[in-house]
């Protein structure tokens, strides 16, 4: 936790200033978990684009119950060579539930998605409701398992993670109560001033060009999660997309300023 506080600690006002400048807001959306009522609803919240890493919710939810996942710091895997290393460093590492989480290690939800198999990973997918539930892949490649949330065939809007973020807090989700105590476990970041406890969980992928290349100038950035203190929970997401290329991941900084404001958000609620 002292990593991820320091993580979420406050970055320079210059930074800041240019994130903004950097990415046009897509949408920012603010559920009451209780009613579902959407008390916050900006921008075009209802198109559907790539999930990215905040597909690791739900991944996290099939590992725990199906079984391959056991704790916080169970199974350790180990890295290799071969395996998808884009994250630098941080990738090539051994890895464990909470350090995936962290750092969005697509190698290790790779091993999760191989134990489950396409069948069983398209039931889980579809029984959450997540989005168009299409984790066919990429047309003719049968890279589902590889990559289908990235970029690919998988796609959810805005206020469609409300609605599976809302099921997740109420566990009304079709896995084990332990598999979303375990997910909410993983996604536990610093507290918000003003006492709210913030779960979230970021995204970043780049959308295709119409002959399959990335088009890196307009890179997607996710993220989304719930805040609680005491007896409420509001559940949340922000989506935003780059206007130019070059710039740190978009995941992060969407994270960094939907943090920042946050807190003044919650204060303007009823």
């Amino acid at each position: 936790m002292k990593f991820r506080s320091a993580l979420i600690s406050f970055l320079p006002l210059a930074f800041s200033l240019s994130a903004t400048a950097q990415a046009a807001t897509l949408c920012t959306a603010i559920a009451d978990a209780a009613s579902g009522t959407v008390v916050m609803q900006e921008g075009n919240c209802i198109d559907r684009v790539t999930p990215a890493s905040t597909f690791k919710i739900a991944l996290s939810l099939m590992g725990y119950d199906a079984g391959f996942l056991k704790d916080q710091h169970a199974p350790r895997l180990p890295y290799k060579q071969t395996y998808v290393d884009r994250g630098g460093d941080a990738w090539r590492q051994d890895t464990d539930p909470a350090r995936w989480m962290q750092y969005s290690v697509v190698w290790y939800s790779q091993q999760i998605t191989q134990a489950l198999g396409a069948a069983r990973f398209q039931k889980y997918t579809r029984s959450l409701g997540y989005g168009n539930a299409d984790v066919s892949g990429d047309p003719g490649k049968d890279n589902g398992l590889e990559r289908s949330w990235i970029s690919s065939s998988l796609k959810i809007s805005p206020l469609e993670q409300l609605g599976f973020l809302r099921k997740l807090v109420n566990h009304q989700l079709p896995v084990s109560r332990e598999a979303m105590d375990q997910t909410a476990s993983l996604t536990r970041l610093a507290d918000l001033p003003g006492g709210w406890q913030l779960h979230g969980k970021t995204g970043a992928a780049f959308p295709r060009k119409a002959d399959g290349t990335a088009d890196e100038a307009h890179g997607y950035g996710w993220f989304v999660g719930w805040v609680s203190k005491g007896e409420r929970t509001f559940v949340f997401a922000r989506l935003v997309q780059d206007e130019q290329a070059g710039q740190q991941s978009a995941g992060l900084r969407t994270r960094e300023a939907m943090i920042r404001e946050l807190p003044a958000m919650l204060a303007r609620l009823p």
